[in-house]
């Protein structure tokens, strides 16, 4: 099993084990204990993923050596993140996480951080530009972190209307490949089940971004990099040409997304096909997304 693979069983070890510490009355406990990790790990600066290392390469890129940071779902501030690294080298921001106990982390994590600003706060398409302008935001700012699970598209489609961040990092729903074009409508009460009923297609995420001036630079996994349409020397991708090296073609994508395993037939079936998969595996969901090819 590789690296990733080992990784992924530990943390499903783990998180079966703190369930269970819950259950039998010792909540707090894990909680300290959990809070204890994460401010070791946020202490580094970095956590070291793949992720990060795209921003910083597009950063350098594009001659960026200092800005405003926008993490909209930024969970505890340290996991899957990709604004910790720049927050902890005095990058300012806004951090913005709904989530009570998340957010209880996210303060941990940068109570010592005087240019982060953070807001408890569940970000819709209707508040997602008044949430910026309430904290300053500049319009031309450098990093948009989105990963809310969810109506991304539409907060996304609501933040470009109005700003203009020169990189964007939005997560993908990495079981719909190109052409598909896929995106859970906005509801107020959405609450993602933990299933594959989540975000938007890459497809989807890139007729937004074009109509807005930006352009694929890259996809690493389930991670889309946009940036303003002709501001590197890279050529920008095509959806398929980034789907396909960013993650189909990895050789342990399986590995690092094992639950996508009953989805994967859906890379043997023609743009229909796809899209009758989709429409059958989502019965439940009926009414409740877009999808075309």
């Amino acid at each position: 099993m590789s690296s990733a693979g080992l990784r992924a069983v530990a943390l499903k070890q783990l998180v079966r084990g703190a369930s269970l510490a819950r259950r039998i009355g010792l909540g707090r406990a894990v909680d300290a204990f959990g809070g204890l990790l994460l401010e070791r790990r946020a202490a580094k600066g970095r956590i070291a993923s793949g992720e990060e290392a795209v921003l910083e390469a597009l950063l350098r890129e594009l001659g960026i050596e200092k800005g405003w940071v926008v993490d909209i779902a930024a969970c505890d501030g340290v996991t899957n993140s990709n604004s910790l690294g720049l927050y902890a080298a005095g990058w300012p921001g806004l951090a913005v996480e709904g989530d009570p106990r998340s957010f209880e982390l996210l303060a941990r994590i940068h109570r010592r951080s005087p240019d982060v600003r953070l807001a408890r706060l569940w970000v819709t398409p209707g508040n997602a530009v008044q949430i910026l302008r309430a904290y300053s935001v500049p319009e031309d700012f450098a990093v948009l972190s989105l990963d809310i699970d969810g109506y991304d598209h539409f907060v996304l489609a609501a933040l470009l209307d109005e700003y203009r961040p020169a990189v964007i990092c939005a997560e993908i729903n990495e079981i719909f490949p190109p052409p598909i074009k896929f995106t859970v409508l906005y509801d107020s009460n959405y609450v993602w089940a933990e299933d594959h009923f989540f975000g938007q297609s890459l497809s989807k995420l890139h007729e937004l971004g074009e109509a807005h001036g930006y352009s694929i630079a890259e996809l690493y996994y389930n991670n889309a990099f946009l940036v303003r349409a002709g501001t590197t020397d890279r050529a920008a991708l095509t959806p398929e040409t980034a789907y396909a090296t960013g993650y189909l073609e990895r050789p342990d994508r399986k590995e690092r997304f094992p639950w996508n395993a009953d989805v994967e037939e859906i890379h043997s079936l023609d743009t229909e096909g796809k899209i009758a998969f989709i429409e059958s595996y989502f019965a439940k969901y009926s009414g409740r997304y877009e999808l075309s090819g």
